[in-house]
């Protein structure tokens, strides 16, 4: 199956899942974290599916890696507010249960962040065409 756009890719169809299920989570927590661990969040969640999204539009396969490994790092962010969240225990006990979903769904976008990755840098580099040599100048002539 040809992908016509990011939208095609598991990968950023999960990440945007990851997205919405953030905004869901980080809405319950206390409203004086709305400038602190919800926004942190939230910016790190839109970060990952938006280089996924970047990183596919580029026409070089070294951007896309750069903007993937960006997204790998935007990834391990959210799981860092995530656990101090739980840490600091800023959720109600109904709430662990969607802080848990939110963490499942995080390692699956991990895993399959990590294949695409794998899978893009094993791929052999497309052949550049060689460059032709220039013409060399006829020889001088050899008139007395």
């Amino acid at each position: 199956m040809a992908l016509k756009s990011c939208k095609d890719l598991r990968v950023w169809q999960k990440g945007l899942e990851l997205v919405v299920e953030t905004y869901r989570v980080s809405a319950h927590l206390p409203t004086e974290e709305k400038y602190g661990l919800r926004s942190q969040m939230q910016r790190a969640a839109v970060s990952i599916v938006a280089n996924i999204a970047e990183g596919y539009g580029r026409s070089h396969r070294g951007d896309y890696l750069h903007h993937l490994s960006i997204a790998m790092g935007s990834l391990q962010e959210l799981d860092t507010h995530v656990e101090i969240v739980r840490r600091l225990g800023l959720l109600y006990e109904g709430d662990l249960h969607t802080l848990h979903t939110l963490q499942m769904l995080g390692d699956e976008v991990g895993r399959l962040l990590t294949r695409l990755i794998q899978s893009l840098s094993s791929r052999p580099q497309p052949l550049a065409p060689r460059p032709q040599p220039l013409a060399s100048p006829p020889p001088p002539s050899q008139t007395p």
